[in-house]
Formats: C-alpha cells, structure tokens, sequence
C-alpha cells in the first residue's frame, strides 16, 4: 500500500503530497509555491506577509456565519537531519517515505511529519466539502524550527480568528495549553594556525550511531550528546599526551541533539595503540552510561591523511575544555506540573569555518523567564572565560497554560465522545508558536495537539498511522463543535 492511500484518504495524500517538495527551513519557497496553487486549485482567498507566511481562508458552512472564525496552524519547514552514509539533498530531493508496520518513515532522513502531517490536516479541511465547520484561516509560517521566524515577523491583523488550533504536538491524547521559552547562546573561538611536530600520526576519532532526538520533547530522556562525549575523551587525552587538534565537527541544529561528532588529531607515533585502548575502555564505560537510553552509540579510531597543520594549542585547549565543561541537559524540574521539565540545555553543535573561527551552538529553553536567561548566562560566562565572544539570540516567549479556555473545553469533551476517555492537560518543554501569536494577538483562545511521532529531529522520525485517524476524528468534532 502507498502512503497516499492510507485512510483517512484525504490527509494522508496531502501529507504525501507535502514530503515530495523541498522545505527546509528559509528555503520554504517550493512549498509556498504548493500552497498557493493548493488555494487556486480550491478557489480559496490567499495572501502572504512580507516574511513569506502564507493564509488560506475558507467561509464558514452554511448556517455556522455567525460563529467565531478558528485559525488552524503549522509550519511549512521541517528539520533536514540524515545519516552520514546517505545521499540526500535536502533542497531538491523529495523525502523517501515507506510503510513499516504501524509506523511511516524516512529512509536515513527525517521523515519531515514535524510538522508535515500539521499541513495536510489543514489542507484536508480547506479540500473537504463534507465538513461542518466555522470559517476557518489556515496559517502557513515559514522558518519555525531555525528561528520562529515566521510568527516573530507575521505582521499585525494578518490573522482574525478568535480560536487558534496549533497542530504541531506529536502525542495522541494528550492536549497542550502551554510551552517553553527558548533562546540561543553562539560562542565563537578565533584560532591560529601551527606546524604539526615530527614523528606525529593523524587519527580520526568519532562518535556515531546516537540516537539525538528533540532538544525539547527528548532532553528528559538522558541520551547521548555527541559533542560531549567526543570532548570527554579528547580532554582525557590533553592530559596523557602531547595531543594537537586540527579538525572538529559535531552537530547540526541547535534544536537537535547531537548524534554524531568527529575530530582530526595528532599524537606521538608511540602513542597510537595506547590512545587505541583508551579508546576502546573509553567505549565500554560509555555504553554502560548510556545501556537502555542510547544503545547503539559507536567510537571509533582511524588513521587519515596529515593535515597541512593544526589548531593553536592555547585555542585548542581552551576549546575542548569548554565542551566538556558546557552543561548539557535537563538543569531543573517544574514545581508546579508533575513531570514537565521546567529548565534545559543543548550543546548542539561545533563547527569550524573558512576565516579561522570555531563556532559553537547552544539553545537553551525555560517555562521561567529568568531561569531561561539565568542558563544562558552561565553558558555565555563558561565560554567567555575560555576566551570564546559569546552572543545570544533574540529568543521567544513561552506560553502560560490557561485551564479555563473554551476551546480546551470543547477539544476535551470531543475527546471523551469519541474515544471514551479523558486526554491529558499539559504543557510542553518544546517551543511551540503560540507565546508569539499570544502577544500579537492578546485575545487567542490556543490549543495544540497532533498524533503519536517518534524520533522527531532525527532520521529515526517516525508517524504512527492509527494515531492520525484519531487525530482527524478529533479535529473534525472540534471544529463541529466550534461551529
């Protein structure tokens, strides 16, 4: 069977429809190009804001004018995460989507449903001519997981619905009515250049087959960071030999967990086999650490070509020293929902660049205000100290829970028609879109929910078929409801 016939019929060729045009995020012209045909084809109102968001309209059934308009929201962009031994360009390639089981999925990509399946249940519900609905406004934003570029920049009046129904959660039966704030803190090392000693050996050494994930909805999980456990090692190695580093790279996005990193060293000829052992109880002492988290986490050393020279040792030092010391992970627990994680981390990624610089990632996410600052200072202050200039991103709002919402009303008694039990109320350590359209438009009335995925973030992403049909039952009472 092809994804396109899955049921129900319509949101699944939509979501098919949506994994054969490129959208990374700030090249989501090809998908914006599809939605405005999507509204020509449909006979639909469109317009775009001068930050590429697009808004699709559509009246309200016969006999439901006069009820409230309802905004349904996702973002075009996905997160473009692949295996390293898999060719695939991101900004051409169509997604390689297969049925496995119960679960759809990419082949060494992410599969692109964060937050593909989002769109295609608005689409389905602009498409549909059996729905019973309010006059719906379906929200395109552009650039969400780089930036939340999209909702920083919308412009004012631009949406007019009373309700907004974001679909961008990836748990069946759970309902959320709030999210995290976040904020980036980049940290930039200027290196020099210096001859590698004689009687040294090249050696790669790298971190592989780590499950990464969400630096949101995955940081509670204690999984492995790549670049910490690549520093680890290398900082063990500073003290043992006479080390020079002359490559790193690690990570990709700063909303994804690192799951790959390597460095190019070099060490004494004489020490080769005894980095070779360090290595190799290095390796035992971290699938130990990671058994039942991360169990499949590879380390490896390989010979490779002499580079033309190497990292100044000072810079180099101070570098590696620095990842190994950067917090990484949950920094503390809500006080006030059981469970939520309120404070975070993310070292996600190092990367070297052509004018001598190393520039190092982080995010850093809060359902505190202060607290979100108070993280971000402490990693701006670790790598000050190390002599990176460290600097900090405009970050975005979180979005306080209201538990007196109608629309939460409404969604949870569809729940309990349908499906004869209760969702769950929770708030979300990832940065959702809504603490943005909350401050534009002070008046939203906000849920978010979705269906079940797995592995967001990473090529291990996964959509689980029943829990969509669920997910559209449900969104079709809502805006029955609402009607």
């Amino acid at each position: 069977m092809e994804i396109k016939d899955l049921k129900p019929q319509l949101i699944w060729r939509y979501f098919d429809e949506i994994t054969q045009v490129p959208r990374p995020s700030k090249k989501e012209e090809k998908i914006r190009a599809y939605l405005l045909d999507f509204a020509a084809k449909h006979h639909l109102a469109v317009k775009t804001d001068a930050t590429g968001n697009v808004l699709i309209t559509k009246p309200a059934t016969s006999g439901c004018n006069d009820t409230p308009a309802v905004v349904l929201q996702a973002h075009m962009d996905m997160v473009c995460e692949k295996n390293s031994d898999v060719a695939h360009d991101f900004d051409t390639d169509a997604i390689d989507t297969y049925i496995d089981g119960e679960w759809v999925k990419a082949r060494g990509t992410t599969l692109g449903a964060d937050n593909g399946i989002g769109m295609a249940a608005a689409l389905a519900v602009l498409a549909s001519d059996d729905l019973k609905h309010p006059a719906v406004e379906a929200l395109f934003t552009v650039d969400e997981e780089t930036g939340l570029t999209g909702a920083f920049g919308m412009q004012d009046g631009f949406i007019s619905g009373k309700y907004l129904i974001n679909l961008d959660s990836e748990d069946e039966s759970e309902i959320f009515v709030g999210c995290a704030g976040g904020i980036d803190t980049t940290c930039t090392f200027t290196y020099t250049t210096q001859p590698i000693p004689d009687g040294h050996i090249a050696l790669k050494v790298a971190v592989a087959r780590l499950l990464g994930g969400h630096s949101g909805g995955d940081i509670h999980e204690g999984r492995g960071n790549a670049n910490k456990i690549l520093a680890r090692f290398l900082c063990r190695c500073l003290k043992k030999y006479d080390l020079r580093l002359c490559a790193i790279d690690g990570g990709n996005l700063r909303n994804a967990i690192p799951r790959e990193a390597w460095a190019v060293i070099t060490v004494p000829v004489a020490d080769k086999e005894n980095v070779r052992v360090d290595l190799n109880l290095y390796q035992s002492v971290v699938e130990a650490e990671l058994a039942g988290v991360d169990p499949d986490v590879t380390l490896s050393l390989s010979s490779c070509d002499m580079p033309a020279c190497c990292i100044d040792t000072t810079t180099a030092t101070a570098l590696l020293r620095a990842l190994y010391a950067c917090p990484h992970g949950v920094m503390g627990m809500s006080r006030d929902i059981p469970g939520l994680v309120e404070t975070s981390t993310n070292l996600a990624s190092v990367k070297m660049k052509d004018d001598n610089t190393i520039v190092v990632a982080t995010s850093q996410r809060s359902s505190t205000e202060s607290l979100k600052h108070d993280i971000a200072a402490q990693v701006e202050h670790l790598f000050a100290m190390a002599g990176a200039v460290p600097s900090h991103g405009d970050g975005y709002p979180g979005w306080k829970p209201n538990l007196k919402s109608e629309i939460l009303d409404i969604a949870v008694k569809a729940h309990e028609e349908l499906f004869g039990t209760k969702p769950a109320v929770k708030a979300i350590h990832a940065g959702l879109e809504c603490g943005l359209f909350l401050e534009k438009n002070p008046g939203l009335d906000m849920i978010s929910f979705g269906p079940t995925m797995r592995g967001v973030h990473s090529p291990d992403e996964k959509l689980h078929i029943p829990a969509v049909a669920k997910f559209w039952d449900h969104l079709v009472l809502i805006l029955q409801k609402l009607a």
